[in-house]
C-alpha cells in the first residue's frame, strides 16, 4: 500500500492514496489554514470509522442479513499536550435493515472491533481507549 502526500499551499495539502484518489487537507485557521479540507487527524478517524463500517456491514451480509444502511458516529478526545494523540474513541453503528437480528449486529461490531478492523486495532494497541456501541432500525 502506498499513499504520496504533496504541499500545495499555507498549511493545504493533498492526498492521494495508492489506488489514485484525493483527499485535500487543511490546518485550523489559527495555523494558517482557510477551512478548504479535513484536517489530517480528521481523515485518521474518518479511515478508521470506514474499516470498522466495512467490516461491519460486510459480515452482516454474509450473515444473510438485510442491511439497508449503516451509519457509524465517532466521538473522540485528544490529549491536551504536544503530541495531542486520540485518547478515547467511541463508535457507534446505527444498522438499518429488514428483520435483522441484533445478536448478528452486536457479533458483528464484536468481530470488527476485536479480529478485522487493522485501523482501531493499530490504533487500541497504540494506548487509545476504544468503544463500540449499536442501535438496530428495523427499516419500514
Amino acid at each position: 500500500m502506498r499513499a504520496r502526500i504533496k504541499w500545495v499551499e499555507d498549511v493545504v495539502f493533498m492526498g492521494e492514496s495508492g489506488s489514485g484518489h484525493s483527499i485535500v487537507m487543511d490546518g485550523p485557521e489559527d495555523h494558517g489554514g482557510r477551512n478548504i479540507g479535513a484536517r489530517p487527524m480528521e481523515t485518521l478517524l474518518i479511515g478508521m470509522g470506514g474499516c470498522a463500517s466495512f467490516d461491519v456491514v460486510h459480515i452482516l451480509k454474509k450473515s444473510r442479513q438485510d442491511v439497508t444502511d449503516c451509519i457509524t458516529e465517532i466521538e473522540a478526545e485528544r490529549a491536551d499536550e504536544v503530541p495531542s494523540v486520540f485518547t478515547k474513541i467511541h463508535l457507534k453503528f446505527i444498522v438499518r435493515g429488514h428483520k435483522l437480528k441484533e445478536k448478528q449486529v452486536a457479533r458483528a461490531v464484536e468481530l470488527s472491533a476485536e479480529k478485522y478492523c487493522s485501523a482501531s486495532i493499530m490504533l487500541s494497541s497504540g494506548g487509545v481507549e476504544i468503544s463500540h456501541s449499536y442501535e438496530v432500525v428495523d427499516a419500514l
